[in-house]
């Protein structure tokens, strides 16, 4: 009689599934598809997923190995979502085993046990009255913790709502529990559905008809654009939305680039719903998010707030998936198994029968053509929440202006009367660092990286030479390392610099730079935008981490400098995400009482799509550039696939891909193959790359040949020395 076999998903880039016996002593009953297995592989020993019971007459189980044990006596996931992951692998031909493993936290891919769902709490150890005597009353930030307690029911709260709420809170916690007014202890989940919860806002007309139309479809799939100028309340229709998916006793789903750069939406959720919000971000230890992650897959929180990742894992009765600022390119991992979350976040509200809002005030042009083609319907915010009035958007020509380290003089003078004012007001350069290149003025030496083609950048305040697309650092030298002259000086400007010339020409004003390098640190975040919000008048200078999701009421001038660079790009996509973020940049200005303004400097103010930008809006900037697309045949008027492979040696990627280029002829009608070429950064991390892209009218044959592709590479004898990855509808062809 032929055996009942286990089909196992193991965490390894190879093909295909893998065949086990039951473990010794036990029955393929036993065994139950979503359960964990410890198994023998290599000389080693694997953790892997249950996916199928099978049995293959073809198979003689004298050469298959048993299982060595069954870890979980319940499925961690279910067979929908078996079924969801698999077709997830076969959608981005990535390996199955490591598509599966990939919606369980890291540390049940790596440890056998499974952790309790009890969460680490804090209870107060005395009385509230007690506990408020021995505080001085110029410790503020204690009070506030004793007093959010004593409102808690039975006087305990979550450590991680503690924290979430009051980032940086940690060594408050600890002098309390120093002078004996607080203590640990474990919450049961149900422990942290605390009160009291924040009221919802009264809706205007265009929220109520959102939140009316949405509503409507509960229970089952509706696909919907929720666009919404900055500042026009689309928080408030999720969170209203959520609402009447909780009452459903259904989960939701919300998806988010980035946690840390998105405080308010999450402030928001947290303050709303309270405990029924799990969140799961970068922020959290492997403990920690296998806790969440486990209350999120029971059902005992019902609101999970992920970044993209989230859309991976398993959701008990999911009513409703939300994506939030779905043009963001974060949503698409760009390294390993490369999936976009928005993408997948639509295949599970179909598969779930379940509405999905995709959120934006400045749509992807993916999202735009599905609304054109009616896939998707439309909904609209045109009008900023609390009656405040879009910004006044002006383009400032510098063609012949000289400029202050990027600066410009009307630039410096709107500054100047804005301050004067007492209002705040923002710069904005999408460049970290002083400068991006250091260069000898004696035999034009400039800092190039050694191991990429790029340059390294001047960070002058760690005293570095820094390559952002490696990570390799050195010292900035003292002298040129070709002429030994010390006619060093570094060319162009960072946000380093642009903080210096305005320290210099505002002395005494409040000057708060927010990038990568003045946020490395966890909590530095918060404390940089506590001091936006704690004074009047202030100079914000900062990237793109300035533009997402922050609500800053006094800021009423936006400056934007070195806005050209997307206007000239090899990348065609490069014209979008330029309109993207100067959009969301602008969006920043006026969302108080005092109306706002956004100056933006270019050298070229005569080109028509910033023209038909600033005059017409994005709307119409999206269907002139969508018209360019169509023309040309790029996405989203096709499809494509992307084929990257790198090497030591110069010569290896190129006679790879031109190999495979003839192993796959002939090309099914509609398919196109271009290159290979090198890649536009032809040399990173040490290693040469190049480039062969597919593309095809329609994804049936795009596929088809993909599955060729996936066999044939493998075995040809140029893949030797070579690594090689397959990007399914690419967003990134650096």
């Amino acid at each position: 009689m032929t055996p009942t076999l286990l089909r196992v998903a193991l965490p390894v880039p190879l093909p295909g599934l893998f065949d086990y016996l039951p473990p010794e002593g036990e029955t393929a009953a036993d065994c139950r598809p979503g359960a964990r297995v410890l198994v023998p592989f290599g000389k080693g020993e694997r953790i892997g997923v249950i996916v199928a019971l099978h049995r293959d007459p073809g198979v003689a189980a004298e050469r298959l190995k048993p299982v060595h044990r069954v870890l979980d006596t319940a499925p961690l996931l279910d067979s929908s979502h078996l079924d969801f992951l698999q077709w997830v692998a076969g959608y981005y031909h990535h390996w199955p085993g490591e598509v599966v493993c990939s919606a369980l936290p890291l540390r049940l891919r790596k440890r056998p046990d499974v952790l309790p769902v009890a969460v680490a709490g804090v209870a107060l150890a005395v009385g509230p009255t007690e506990a408020l005597a021995q505080i001085p009353k110029r410790a503020a930030r204690q009070r506030e913790l004793i007093e959010a307690l004593a409102e808690a029911g039975e006087g305990r709260l979550s450590r991680q709502w503690l924290l979430e709420q009051s980032p940086g809170c940690s060594g408050t916690l600890r002098r309390l529990a120093e002078k004996g007014l607080i203590a640990p202890c474990e919450l049961e989940p149900e422990s942290t559905r605390y009160a009291p919860r924040a009221p919802a806002y009264a809706l205007n007309a265009e929220q109520a008809v959102a939140v009316s139309e949405l509503s409507s479809t509960l229970g089952g799939f509706a696909p919907f654009l929720l666009q919404g100028v900055t500042g026009s309340g689309k928080t408030e229709v999720y969170l209203q939305l959520v609402e009447q998916v909780l009452a459903r006793g259904e989960s939701a789903m919300v998806l988010v680039p980035e946690i840390s750069l998105t405080p308010q939406l999450r402030r928001r959720f947290v303050e709303r719903l309270g405990g029924e919000v799990a969140l799961l971000h970068s922020g959290l230890n492997d403990s920690e998010r296998e806790r969440t992650w486990q209350r999120v897959r029971l059902g005992l929180v019902r609101v999970v707030l992920g970044t993209r990742s989230t859309v991976l894992y398993p959701v008990d009765r999911l009513g409703l998936v939300i994506v939030d600022e779905e043009h963001d390119a974060s949503f698409k991992q760009q390294e390993g198994f490369r999936y976009s979350a928005r993408d997948l976040a639509v295949v599970r509200a179909r598969r779930a029968g379940c509405p999905v809002v995709l959120g934006s005030a400045t749509p992807s042009f993916e999202t735009l053509h599905n609304v054109a083609s009616g896939r998707y319907r439309h909904l609209r915010l045109n009008q900023r929440a609390g009656g405040a009035s879009p910004p006044d958007i002006r383009l400032l020509d510098v063609r012949d202006q000289p400029l202050r380290s990027g600066i410009s003089d009307p630039l410096m003078k709107a500054l100047r009367d804005t301050l004067a004012a007492g209002e705040q007001a923002m710069v904005f350069l999408n460049r970290r660092g002083f400068a991006p290149v250091l260069a000898c003025y004696d035999c034009g030496w400039v800092s190039d990286c050694p191991r990429c083609d790029a340059r390294q950048t001047v960070h002058r305040a760690a005293g570095l030479l820094w390559c952002h697309h490696c990570g390799l650092q050195r010292p900035i030298p003292h002298r040129c390392p070709e002429c030994g002259s010390a006619n060093l000086h570094p060319l162009g400007q960072g946000t380093e610099r642009i903080e210096q010339v305005l320290t210099e020409a505002f002395p005494g004003v409040p000057l708060i730079r927010v990038d990568r390098d003045a946020t490395a640190r966890k909590g530095s975040l918060q404390g940089l935008l506590d001091q936006v919000h704690a004074s009047e008048a202030a100079l914000l200078v900062g990237t793109q981490m300035l533009a997402k999701g922050h609500h800053f009421p006094r800021v009423t001038l936006v400056g934007v400098l070195d806005a050209d660079g997307g206007l000239f790009s090899a990348d065609y996509r490069a014209p979008e995400r330029m309109a993207q973020l100067m959009l969301q940049v602008a969006g920043r200005a006026g969302r108080g009482e005092r109306p706002g303004r956004v100056l933006i400097q270019t050298r070229y103010p005569d080109h028509p799509l910033l023209q038909t930008l600033v005059k017409a809006g994005y709307d119409a900037f999206a269907a002139a550039a969508m018209a360019e697309r169509q023309e040309a045949h790029w996405p989203p008027f096709s499809h494509q696939a992307l084929l990257r492979a790198q090497a030591t040696r110069q010569e290896r990627p190129t006679a790879f891909l031109q190999a495979l280029t003839e192993a796959l002829a002939p090309l099914p009608a509609g398919v196109e193959l271009w290159g290979p070429v090198p890649a536009p950064m032809a040399r990173r991390q040490g290693r040469y790359r190049a480039h062969l892209l597919v593309q095809a009218e329609r994804r049936e044959p795009l596929h088809a040949l993909l599955d060729r592709l996936m066999a044939v590479a493998p075995e040809l004898p140029e893949a030797r020395g070579v690594r090689w990855s397959l990007d399914v509808d690419p967003v990134d062809t650096l």
